[in-house]
């Protein structure tokens, strides 16, 4: 009987992760223009409905379908992200913080901060899609606009605090203990 592990989880998330990165930045390479320089991060982060409807102008009939397959395609990234950031945060939580309850309880706000993240970014993708299809409506820019900022917001703060907890748990791991057995 195989056990099963969070790390090999973690290792499969990242997997996925990566593949399904690549092939959003494949997707995205049609869709950067003059109007659209950071391709679908432009779109994103347009704050008004006359923006999003000249990025949505400036592509051609092939971009269009890279930016609908792109939409689609992050639903399955958003999954991939939060799982393999909540994951990690949760075991190197387990693994530095649990007898030292308001840290531990901080890494448990990163997880459920993570998982926000992803509900703003399918929230987001929703009113891109809504915009792509012609419902050009100040609303679904602003929806998007909104939900994109506290996304990458969330996000950024979460790899932050993940990133700490790698360096801290790496420090005691190799650092710590070679110092303290030399």
């Amino acid at each position: 009987m195989i056990k099963f592990k969070p790390s090999h989880l973690l290792i499969f998330l990242f997997g996925g992760l990566l593949i399904v990165m690549f092939a959003i930045e494949n997707f995205d390479h049609a869709l950067k223009n003059d109007s659209c320089p950071n391709g679908i991060v432009s779109f994103e982060l347009a704050k008004d409905v006359n923006t999003s409807k000249a990025i949505i102008d400036s592509w051609n009939t092939t971009a269009k379908t890279a930016a609908g397959m792109s939409l689609g395609i992050d639903f399955l990234f958003l999954l991939l992200y939060s799982g393999f950031i909540g994951l990690a945060i949760y075991i190197l939580n387990e693994k530095l913080w649990k007898p030292k309850k308001f840290i531990y309880q901080t890494g448990k706000f990163f997880v459920v901060l993570i998982f926000l993240a992803a509900l703003l970014d399918s929230i987001e993708n929703i009113a891109l899609i809504q915009l792509l299809k012609g419902h050009l409506e100040q609303i679904w820019a602003s929806i998007a606009f909104c939900a994109a900022i506290i996304k990458f917001t969330f996000v950024g703060i979460s790899i932050l605090y993940l990133m700490g907890n790698l360096v801290y748990f790496l420090y005691i791991k190799f650092l710590k203990n070679n110092v303290i057995s030399s």
